[in-house]
């Protein structure tokens, strides 16, 4: 695809069907990234024996993969606005750059994982239990995902690539191959089927970083293959601090927002646990299966970025404002949907997993109870996307802030006081979701109407 077509698709295009056109592949793609995680859980749940602890075990860990897919993507993000716009402004050179120093980065994220799976796995979880098995089970899980985490960190980089120049098909195929090997390989290296030893819960972290893996050979393949405005030099990947600026300027931010929620279940993880362990096994199993819909939001957002990115490059007044107006329609849409599916589904969805009673009771009013937040939630994750494109980061990091930590643990910590006086009180907590959304989604607003008026309606039509 030469850049005159380039232009033609993300310049030209009626924004509606470019939304849907770019945004469904990432939305599947996305959707797939959160099936990762809750296939391992499911797995695990049902194992002969031990199976709620190894889901507690993998609960715990789940903060620190959530913090190397934050990293990852969000440096993934700022490489997918700053190249957008590049090619956008036809500036050749500084795509190539940007990809080049993408990958340089990427390679440096993964020396710091590989780092803390050798040496700082089982000290974290310790933080968080003092369960041994829950101790033992975790910190075995969570040294494979580290140590051979280069799938995940270099998948994440190629895939925003290949998102930027608008083949995003490409990268969802890549998602898919990986999700469906891991599918694959959970139960045989967990149970131990078809010759293979039962590893537990090491099984499962090998099944997820093989499957990464795949994805990650796929991706680059497609790259080389497709992605015909980048050039895949060498001499690009030397490190340019202003080009690696840039990119953090507005992937900072996202590597926030996302690194909020590994804090944020961190958090969570030790204030519930406070109130029973399993409090912390249902809130972490109802937090992987409410990520079905918050990744399918996270890629319609994706979308939205380099969309609204590339128009603002070209400075076309209407098709940016287009691209903010359809972009919170459809994502909205989505949480609907969503909020529907998990009202409708909770005790079917629950049931899948081998809980107790009392967890399985816990994790449905989860369900019931934060899924109604969705609908503010779908507009800050649309806000975030288009503050992003818009070269606002500060205003997307404000939004993760008070969606994600300000007015999540400190509240979260009050409903759990009350949850461990009055017996049968521990539903409070997940209103928790719902005050923190519909309190940020109010800043949003008042954020965009400041954004709108400083850097688009200045704008000629």
């Amino acid at each position: 695809m030469n850049q005159e077509t380039k232009m033609n698709k993300m310049g030209t295009a009626h924004i509606n069907k470019l939304i849907l056109s770019m945004g469904i592949p990432m939305i599947f793609s996305m959707v797939l990234q959160a099936l990762y995680n809750i296939v391992d859980s499911a797995f695990v749940s049902n194992m002969s024996s031990n199976g709620e602890s190894a889901l507690n075990a993998l609960t715990l860990a789940f903060p620190v993969q959530m913090l190397m897919v934050a990293v990852s993507i969000g440096t993934g993000v700022g490489a997918n606005a700053l190249l957008s716009k590049s090619l956008g402004q036809n500036n050749t050179e500084k795509v190539n750059k940007t990809a080049g120093n993408a990958l340089l980065l990427a390679a440096i994220i993964y020396v710091l994982f590989l780092l803390f799976g050798i040496f700082g796995v089982k000290m974290y979880i310790q933080t968080q239990t003092s369960n041994t098995l829950i101790t033992e089970m975790g910190a075995d899980y969570l040294k494979i995902c580290c140590i051979f985490s280069f799938g995940i960190v270099f998948f994440s980089i190629y895939e925003k690539l290949l998102q930027s120049t608008g083949r995003s098909l490409f990268s969802t195929i890549a998602q898919v191959s990986g999700a469906v090997t891991n599918i694959i390989l959970d139960p045989i290296m967990i149970y131990g089927w078809l010759g293979c030893p039962e590893l537990g819960a090491k099984g499962a972290a090998y099944a997820t970083v093989i499957g990464q893996c795949v994805s990650l050979l796929l991706a680059f393949l497609f790259h080389i293959k497709v992605n015909k405005e980048i050039s895949n030099k060498l001499k690009y990947i030397k490190p340019s601090f202003k080009i690696i600026g840039q990119i953090y300027a507005i992937g900072l931010p996202a590597i926030i927002a996302q690194a909020l929620m590994s804090v944020m279940t961190y958090g969570l993880n030790i204030i519930f646990g406070e109130i029973d362990e399993t409090v912390v096994t249902a809130y972490g199993l109802y937090y992987k299966i409410q990520q079905f819909i918050l990744f399918a939001a996270f890629g319609l957002r994706d979308a939205i970025t380099p969309i609204v990115s590339f128009n603002h490059g070209l400075r076309d007044k209407y098709r940016i404002k287009a691209g903010i107006k359809y972009g919170i329609i459809y994502t909205s849409v989505i949480m609907i949907i969503g909020i529907i599916l998990l009202e409708l589904f909770a005790v079917p969805l629950s049931g899948v997993f081998g809980l107790s009673g009392k967890t399985q009771a816990l994790c449905i009013s989860a369900m019931r109870i934060v899924s109604i937040s969705f609908i503010f939630a779908g507009a800050n994750i649309a806000f975030q996307g288009i503050f992003q494109a818009l070269n606002s980061g500060m205003e997307s990091l404000i939004i993760s802030v008070c969606r994600q930590f300000l007015f999540v643990l400190p509240v979260a910590w009050g409903f759990a006081q009350i949850a461990k006086q009055f017996a049968n009180s521990t539903w409070l907590v997940w209103i928790t979701f719902l005050i923190a959304e519909f309190v940020s989604v109010a800043i949003a607003c008042l954020l965009m109407k400041r954004i709108y008026k400083n850097k688009i309606a200045v704008l000629e039509d």
